[in-house]
């Protein structure tokens, strides 16, 4: 148990998919408003933390609920089926809680301790710039006394205006000209921390993931927990692809499946025909190789050994699982036919949602390429 800021218990969930069924029907419900509105889900997050949800990927050990990778992709998988946005802004704390979790648990780096029991005691809400950064890096940090002056504007920052803590980096440029990215928790009360009101999009409307503009922060060196060459993975990133991905995708996974859910309710009110058969078909199809895609990225994260390798197979089912999740929804649309265009049944918003699956790294064109120069054993340390 932990006692939250109002003073009120919370019972850490040791069946965390459990809980997420039990909240599913108030987040559909509630789905429609934040999309339409363009609203962060702001009201949501107060039910995930009333649930325990927040710390449900710390060890058991920090006072946490101590779920694993395959626990916590279903659980988003689920949440995903009712409300996308609120399962993908969640999954970037979620991410950035499981990685310092395995960093823990199997490299024994005691370093990731506080935070750690910060999310489980006082239930902080972490956010991830990664996809905006990536391996290349961006924003400016300037060497100053005793540590850094930041200024950068994060972009994709989901869940920025609920966030605590914003883990991120940016590029110093020594002396010599060498680029280096130095990596840092970002307080985001801080007067010198900005969130932006610009997240008007076609999919994924209550994310929040608005811009957050940094001015001139001081972040001491004691702060920055490691740096790494600009535009070459690092052994620290292997760890995040690997653990974060299967994550991430869980909610698109979740998507397309509820998408598929509800066109064939729909199609089941209709007279059979040919046509039909042939979308339902292709479209189960579809479906079945998004869901064995997205296993294997499981599988492969709970291998616990990150690596190039390890990468390539997460980033390979993230392609399988983007490209047969668009078809999935594109078909569902088809088979339900004129219903689907109709906003109040839910399948246009779970089209529209998938459309983000094209955007995170690795996108098409690099992964295709990462890929490529790991069947032909060539370097795949610049491609990003």
């Amino acid at each position: 148990m932990t006692t939250g800021s109002t003073g009120a218990v919370t019972q850490i969930p040791t069946d965390v998919v459990g809980v997420a069924h039990d909240l599913a029907p108030v987040l559909a419900e509630r789905a429609s408003k934040f999309d339409e509105g363009d609203r962060f889900v702001a009201d949501n997050y107060v039910l995930l933390k009333e649930a325990g949800l927040v710390q449900a990927g710390v060890p058991l050990e920090l006072g946490g609920g101590g779920a694993g990778i395959a626990e916590l992709c279903e659980m988003l998988r689920i949440m995903a089926q009712s409300c996308g946005s609120t399962a993908l802004a969640f999954a970037m704390h979620t991410h950035q809680v499981a990685i310092p979790a395995w960093r823990w648990r199997h490299q024994n780096v005691a370093a990731v301790e506080p935070l750690l029991k910060r999310v489980a005691t006082e239930k902080i809400i972490l956010l991830s710039s990664g996809g905006s950064d990536w391996i290349g890096g961006s924003g400016k940090a300037e060497k100053v006394e005793g540590g850094y002056r930041i200024t950068a504007r994060k972009v994709f920052t989901s869940g920025a205006i609920a966030g605590d803590i914003l883990m991120t980096g940016a590029i110093h440029c020594a002396d010599d000209g060498t680029e280096k990215v130095i990596h840092f928790g970002v307080p985001m009360r801080a007067p010198e921390v900005t969130v932006m009101d610009n997240w008007r999009t076609l999919g994924m409307r209550g994310t929040g993931s608005n811009d957050v503009v940094i001015d001139k922060l001081f972040v001491p060196d004691a702060s920055v927990a490691f740096s790494r060459a600009a535009g070459h993975w690092h052994p620290v990133f292997q760890i995040i692809a690997t653990i974060a991905f299967p994550l991430i995708y869980s909610v698109y996974l979740g998507i397309a499946e509820s998408a598929r859910d509800i066109a064939v309710e729909i199609a089941r009110k209709k007279p059979a025909s040919e046509t039909a058969l042939n979308l339902a078909g292709r479209m189960e199809t579809a479906l079945r190789a998004a869901q064995l895609a997205h296993r294997a990225m499981i599988e492969e994260a709970e291998r616990n050994a990150p690596s190039a390798e390890s990468v390539n197979e997460v980033m390979v089912g993230r392609s399988l699982v983007a490209s047969h999740g668009l078809e999935v929804v594109e078909l569902a649309m088809e088979l339900a036919g004129g219903a689907s265009f109709y906003r109040d049944r839910g399948l246009e918003r779970r089209f529209r949602d998938m459309q983000g699956a094209r955007f995170h790294p690795l996108q098409a064109g690099p992964q295709a390429h990462y890929a490529g120069a790991m069947a032909l054993g060539l370097p795949v340390d610049a491609i990003f």
